[in-house]
């Protein structure tokens, strides 16, 4: 068993269920002026211990939809449940966002403390978790995340990746069952970003916590268990990596490109080379690629064999 979480990924830890919601616009002197619909119709599960990528262009829906699992967003209409409990009747609320716990695209935007231990200790501290309890809740989380050696920091000088992770181990600290990241790697540089991927798909394999990964990135999608795609606020696929990236011409109807690691496959084995198809991930590449180079190789040698084995006959 996890240190967090039961990793049963048996029930139904996230709920849709004919869920449409409207962003109302306000005039210049806060008159309301129309509803602009954002969800529309959406239902959807996803089971406790499922890491879940959210694919769509600008404008799809998909962050509005991630704001409904922690309630900070309402559904116009329908309801969305989270292990069980209506959002909309929750009370009190923080006790959503403590089982849900959001990670933003701008770390700037999420770091609180002055230090990097009292930013990770905010959250369980405003929850009443007695001070001995915080102070192992902070050192475990630190240590789980790799930042035990930047706790007395101040976190204005860590690395947009490092911010991030202090913003995961602030909500490690409230022993969350799901962690929802709203585009949380766009701002990062490569290595930030595999740092945070690192972690969280850790988190999720290990501790049994529910992922849902709002992204741009097709490579990010590609680690996932199942993929959500959404296109003018609804559901328009879902399946795993595979699946999704199989049906190419759907997801450019939809503005969205394959994974590089994918798009290569195909031109190579249009070009004659026997990769199959579903290749998602450089690794995946390279590996078929080496298979073909040994096949190759142990083809030849064995002609060469053959080759010589004639020439003795004949002498």
């Amino acid at each position: 068993m996890g240190m967090f979480s039961d990793p049963s990924r048996n029930m139904s830890f996230i709920e849709f269920r004919n869920v449409s919601y409207d962003y109302t616009e306000y005039g210049t002197d806060d008159t309301e002026i129309s509803a602009v619909r954002a969800l529309t119709d959406v239902t959807l599960d996803v089971k406790e211990g499922d890491f879940v990528a959210v694919l769509g262009h600008n404008g799809s829906g998909k962050s509005t939809m991630i704001k409904h699992i922690n309630a900070i967003l309402f559904p116009t209409e329908g309801t969305v449940l989270l292990t069980g409990r209506d959002t909309k009747e929750a009370d009190p609320v923080w006790e959503i966002r403590r089982d849900a716990g959001m990670i933003f695209q701008n770390p700037d935007n999420q770091i609180i403390g002055t230090s990097v231990e009292e930013d990770v200790a905010f959250g369980p501290e405003n929850m009443g978790v007695p001070t001995e309890e915080l102070e192992k809740r902070v050192e475990e989380t630190l240590e789980r995340v790799g930042l035990t050696a930047y706790r007395l920091r101040s976190p204005n000088q860590l690395s947009g990746g490092q911010k991030q992770r202090v913003a995961i181990a602030g909500l490690l600290a409230m022993r969350p069952k799901c962690i929802l990241m709203d585009e949380a790697t766009a701002m990062l540089d490569p290595e930030g970003r595999k740092e945070v991927l690192e972690i969280v798909h850790e988190l999720n394999k290990t501790e049994g916590i529910t992922v849902l990964l709002v992204t741009h990135n097709m490579e990010e999608a590609a680690g996932a268990d199942r993929v959500i795609v959404m296109d003018k606020g609804r559901v328009v696929m879902t399946g795993t990596p595979k699946e999704i990236f199989s049906r190419t011409d759907e997801l450019v109807g939809y503005g969205l490109t394959l994974p590089d690691a994918t798009l290569l496959a195909n031109e190579l084995r249009e070009a004659g080379l026997p990769i199959p198809a579903g290749i998602l991930t450089e690794e995946e590449l390279a590996e078929e690629l080496s298979k073909i180079y040994r096949a190759q190789k142990d083809g030849a040698s064995i002609e060469k064999k053959e080759s010589r084995g004639q020439e003795d006959d004949i002498l």
